[in-house]
């Protein structure tokens, strides 16, 4: 047991070295290797379910700071390797069709690998100098699987943007990791407490978690850095399953649910860290009211699908800020199969309709693709909360959370969320999947093959089961046991979830149902609040100011004052010694003359 979270770790990094050194010309052979690796690391983590263990490699010994390469294996962990695993190896399996035909398929495979190593890695990690090794390597990893297909200039473009962007949240967290250590005088997770912070300003403390929490930020994409998600759906569409819906962007929620629970902060203790929840909670809840209006108003299968994620990281973010990562990380667990169902779902859709992806060149898939498409009803339905549909038991945490936490603002803002993501998503199936097909693509589609659609067909089934099975394998909150309730409690959380559920699909079924163009248009939702409008009129504006400075240094100060200078310098010298030294006049000559004996006889007599 001890050895065997070894081989979870490395068993991806040794398929990718493979792939990358002695199979990157066979595509069969680079397929069927990661594939088989990620279906041995998911039965290692099933054997894995209930343990609890720590190992520890020494690294580097700086002064007071000791690092070393570890893993940690609890309940936590444990839960989230499932979700990474089993989720990547269904990705493998859909992929095994989807890019069957792709030209660069061993490439594709070996970053599959290399990603899965990465994420293994911030799982397992021990303490906060690993994961954040790992934290890079998952941004690497996920820049080269969005630009997969780097001939294209979008996802080429998208790939840099994600790459970039990250980076901005990374830098904080890196200061908060530091600050961390400066503090606690220890990185590793099982030596803190949030008692270090005793004494100490609620402001530094405060402003550690938040500079740790710009990690989060960045890779779970909430504002302002959310602006990378969407365009990362440039990617192959099992990509944007398994980095943008299940595991990349729920690392960040795991970060700060470890952080939290390693600290040991309670609703009891935290006014040790001031007001660094609350913020928390706000830019998880405002995240998730602005992506889900961004939602209502795109065309692009993918891009509802992104919104809906940011919108659905939003939700656990808000756990996490209302000091309820239980909640969050339930809501994690789930989502995560039933997201990956739906972005699996679309790839499939995406796939027969000839990599077409405006829902309003489809319609009538019903008929044609009923396996997709009723699996695909299965995670619309946990989504929006069905009842008993996972969706509706981890989303119930949640409100539950916000209530039991007294914050009527953002309970009343996570119920209009729920509302508005029944909406979307049902706009998304009414237009998509009902009706007449609007284009060839659509009169064309017809059912993916069995590799592709057994996958499906598991996640459908993980979208009731899940939260039974969350049970054993996740710290599930005591306030919200589904041991005590298959039904939940008919209390205020229950009735406005339903009614959420009721006024979405009603006002959806209403606008959508049997429509053959958009009735409603909001440029403001539409354009994504304009949020890339203004980073790229920033960006310009940044540059345009440092190009001035540039100038100016380089125009007045180097040119004009250091090489200018010296220049003018070493040429008014030179005419000064022409002008008097040669200036052709005999008189002139004849003084120089007589001073130069004068020294001469002067020298030669005192020295």
């Amino acid at each position: 047991m001890e050895t065997l979270p070894w081989f979870l770790l490395l068993l991806p990094l040794a398929s990718a070295v493979i792939i990358q050194l002695a199979l990157k010309y066979s595509a069969t052979a680079s397929s069927m290797l990661s594939t088989l690796s990620v279906v041995v690391t998911f039965i290692i983590s099933c054997f894995l379910i209930g343990s609890t263990a720590e190992g520890y490699q020494p690294w580097i010994s700086i002064g007071g700071l000791d690092l070393g390469i570890g893993y940690k294996l609890d309940q936590l962990a444990t839960g989230m390797m499932i979700v990474v695993t089993g989720i990547g190896m269904l990705v493998h399996l859909f992929s095994l069709g989807y890019m069957k035909d792709d030209k660069a398929k061993a490439r594709y495979f070996a970053g599959l690998s290399l990603f899965m190593f990465s994420m293994t890695g911030i799982v397992l990690a021990s303490n906060f100098i690993m994961m954040f090794i790992f934290w890079e390597l998952v941004g690497l990893s996920s820049y080269l699987l969005i630009g997969h297909w780097y001939q294209k200039n979008s996802a080429a473009d998208a790939a840099k943007k994600a790459f970039l962007t990250n980076r901005i949240g990374d830098f904080g967290m890196m200061i908060g990791i530091l600050m961390l250590w400066g503090v606690m005088g220890t990185v590793v997770f099982a030596d803190m407490n949030v008692g270090h912070f005793s004494g100490l300003c609620t402001c530094l403390t405060g402003a550690i978690i938040l500079l740790i929490f710009c990690g989060a930020v960045g890779k779970s994409a909430q504002l302002p850095l959310h602006v990378w998600l969407p365009d990362a759906m440039e990617g192959p569409t099992p990509v944007s399953a398994l980095i943008h819906a299940a595991t990349m962007v729920a690392a960040g929620v795991y970060m700060m649910a470890r952080v939290f629970l390693s600290l040991g902060i309670t609703p009891e203790n935290m006014e040790i860290i001031g007001n660094a929840p609350d913020v928390i909670a706000w830019v998880g809840g405002i995240t998730s009211l602005v992506a889900a209006l961004m939602a209502t108003q795109q065309d692009d299968i993918k891009k509802i699908l992104a919104y809906s994620t940011l919108s659905q990281l939003g939700y656990m973010v808000m756990a996490v800020g209302l000091i309820a990562p239980e909640a969050g990380m339930f809501h994690l667990y789930t989502h995560a199969w039933f997201k990956g169902l739906l972005f699996l779902g679309s790839g499939a859709v995406i796939f027969s309709c000839h990599h077409e992806q405006n829902i309003w060149k489809m319609g009538g898939l019903f008929k044609k693709m009923p396996i997709t498409s009723i699996t695909f009803l299965i995670g619309t339905a946990a989504l929006t909360a069905v009842p008993f549909t996972s969706g509706f038991y981890s989303k119930e945490g949640i409100l539950h959370a916000a209530e039991h936490a007294h914050n009527q603002p953002l309970f009343w803002l996570a119920v209009c969320v729920a509302a508005l993501t029944t909406f979307y998503m049902f706009r998304l199936f009414f237009v998509a999947f009902l009706g007449q097909a609007r284009d060839h693509g659509a009169e064309k589609a017809k059912e993916v093959p069995l590799i592709m659609w057994l996958p499906l067909a598991a996640l459908a089934v993980m979208a009731f089961v899940s939260p039974w099975l969350s049970q054993s394998i996740l710290p599930i909150a005591q306030s919200w046991d589904l041991n005590l309730h298959v039904m939940p409690p008919m209390n205020t959380a229950f009735f406005a979830s339903i009614g959420a559920f009721t006024v979405g699909i009603a006002a959806a079924f209403v606008l959508y149902f049997g429509k053959d163009k958009d009735p409603v248009n909001i440029p403001l939702f539409r354009n994504k609040f304009y949020c890339d409008e203004f980073y790229a009129r920033l960006i310009k504006y940044f540059q345009d100011a440092l190009a001035a400075i540039i100038h100016f240094f380089d125009e007045f100060l180097i040119a004009g004052m250091i090489v200018g200078g010296l220049s003018r310098s070493a040429t008014g010298i030179g005419n000064m010694f022409r002008r008097y030294a040669q200036s052709g006049n005999l008189n002139s000559y004849s003084f120089l003359m007589a001073a130069g004996v004068l020294l001469v006889i002067y020298f030669t007599v005192f020295y």
